[in-house]
């Protein structure tokens, strides 16, 4: 297990229950040892956009386009995966099902139906980086990562929060991850 604190494993331990009980979520579980987390876990995606109906071409050219705009380097910030990344969220992935054929939209997320998606958490999602981090939650929706919480002790200001969610976002930490956040 993890070397979180008395006082920060209650606290963690509430707002995971707030999110599974209130709001609906999953319980993926703690991903301290897990292998290859990912601000884009693409079994969840597929297995959502396969229950909506897309075909795995569609969905194989969806997921490429994601992590394709999700992607930092040859110049590209992390604003600018961002914002790519957003207007996929928002607008849908256009994709071609094949050569001569019309274009389909793919959405990552079904804004018209919110019950179709599948919303989940992690805690201690381990992300390998240049020098590893762990967000203490991480919540996907179909797999995507969108948010992250930093979790500390009523004794610590919520600034060092703030503070340790930006110094993840640095180059030399798992800035990558915060593409899709």
């Amino acid at each position: 297990m993890s070397n979180v604190g008395q006082p920060e494993r209650k606290a963690q331990e509430r707002v995971v229950k707030l999110f599974r009980e209130q709001f609906g979520y999953e319980y993926l579980g703690n991903w301290e040892y897990r292998e290859g987390n990912s601000n884009v876990e693409v079994e969840l995606l597929a297995q959502n956009l396969r229950a909506r109906g897309y075909s795995d071409n569609l969905i194989n050219k969806a997921v490429d386009k994601l992590k394709s705009d999700a992607s930092l380097g040859g110049g590209r910030d992390l604003y600018e995966a961002n914002r790519d990344v957003y207007g996929l969220l928002r607008y849908g992935v256009k994709v071609r099902p094949g050569i001569g054929e019309q274009t389909e939209t793919v959405w990552l997320i079904d804004w018209a139906r919110p019950e179709a998606n599948h919303f989940a958490l992690a805690e201690e999602v381990t992300v390998l980086g240049q020098h590893t981090k762990r967000p203490d939650i991480v919540l996907y929706v179909n797999g995507i990562a969108l948010g992250t919480i930093e979790l500390k002790r009523s004794k610590v200001a919520v600034s060092e929060g703030i503070r340790q969610s930006f110094g993840n976002q640095r180059p030399e930490f798992i800035r990558p991850f915060f593409t899709t956040v």
